[in-house]
């Protein structure tokens, strides 16, 4: 995203609804999980002593029973629903919002959408934890992870979008 992207009365708001969307989303998902579970399971226990567990909130506000079914879930939505999140709601916000903002920046801010909604929608709102978990350094560990996934879905779309 430059910073031309408002004085550019042609550009789209949203990316075109083709299969080589979705393949960026999901190019842009794998390489967004993948740091954050480099993160979440090997950089996160040197810090707090223990990996991030995001599969076991999803059994909290789902009620689910098999852990394998909650990291599916997690997974998909890492790898797909999120980024689709970042292509057609965070960045055509931004784009309206604040234009003159570089594309790390909204990838940055994309994270920080992304742990309210899983540390205070769903974990404090739905499954009924305190809020952002009581501020422990896991939720610091969180808010760090997904800053990763942020900036990390946000290059590989701005990547793919300038080699298309």
């Amino acid at each position: 995203m430059s910073l031309s992207h408002a004085a550019d009365p042609h550009a789209s708001l949203f990316p075109p609804l083709v299969v080589r969307t979705l393949i960026t989303a999901v190019v842009a998902g794998l390489a967004a999980d993948i740091a954050w579970e480099v993160w979440a399971r090997l950089l996160t226990p040197l810090w707090v002593g223990g990996p991030l567990e995001p599969a076991g909130l999803v059994q909290s506000v789902f009620g689910l029973g098999s852990r394998f079914v909650a990291e599916l879930i997690h997974g998909f939505v890492g790898i797909v629903a999120y980024p689709l999140g970042y292509l057609f709601v965070a960045r055509p916000i931004a784009r309206v919002i604040t234009p003159f903002l570089p594309w790390w920046v909204v990838g940055l801010g994309f994270g920080v959408g992304l742990w309210i909604f899983a540390l205070y929608v769903m974990a404090h709102l739905i499954a009924g934890l305190p809020v952002f978990l009581g501020f422990i350094p896991l939720t610091w560990a969180s808010l760090v992870g997904h800053l990763i996934f942020g900036v990390v879905c946000a290059a590989v779309v701005r990547m793919r979008e300038r080699n298309s």
